[in-house]
């Protein structure tokens, strides 16, 4: 395989991912070491997320294949990705909560349910909390109320017993 049939494969593959991505959270990574960046490695793939490394020119082309070429501006430097194709703010979260103790790491940009986000709205979106605990949320937030029917409910009966 020459080294343009390479190139073409790999293009292909990053842009499957962008598009099949939920989320692609794009990340600097300059001064990190090799134990931070095995540690940040298996807290990614721990949440089923894709951590990855190309080359700019490589992902630039992907993103244009994808429909994403306004990231060009966001690959400068060494950039990884951080690909979720599960849970959206999953990247984000992960990262985030990594670069709170590795100030190395920086959130550069994203591609969230195919829109563009800048810094900001990656950190915003790394505060969301994750599905499981916002459905246990809403969950929570319908039992008071479905408590109170329920002993509403019995204190009718009751009375209705009582009365006959």
């Amino acid at each position: 395989m020459g080294n343009l049939e390479i190139k073409v494969a790999k293009t292909n593959e990053i842009a499957d991912k962008f598009k099949r991505a939920q989320a692609a959270i794009l990340t600097s990574y300059i001064g990190i070491t090799v134990e931070e960046d095995t540690e940040l490695r298996k807290k990614m793939r721990e949440a089923g997320i894709d951590y990855k490394v190309y080359k700019n020119t490589l992902t630039l082309r992907a993103a244009k294949e994808a429909g994403y070429g306004d990231i060009e501006k966001y690959l400068v430097g060494p950039v990884a990705i951080a690909f979720g194709y599960n849970d959206p703010t999953a990247p984000a979260r992960v990262l985030a909560d990594f670069a709170q103790s590795h100030k190395k790491i920086e959130l550069k940009a994203g591609i969230v349910q195919g829109q563009i986000f800048d810094t900001a709205k990656v950190i915003e979106l790394s505060k969301i909390p994750p599905k499981e605990v916002l459905i246990a949320k809403l969950l929570g937030s319908f039992k008071a109320p479905l408590s109170n029917l329920v002993y509403l409910l019995n204190a009718v009966k009751e009375q209705k017993e009582a009365n006959a």
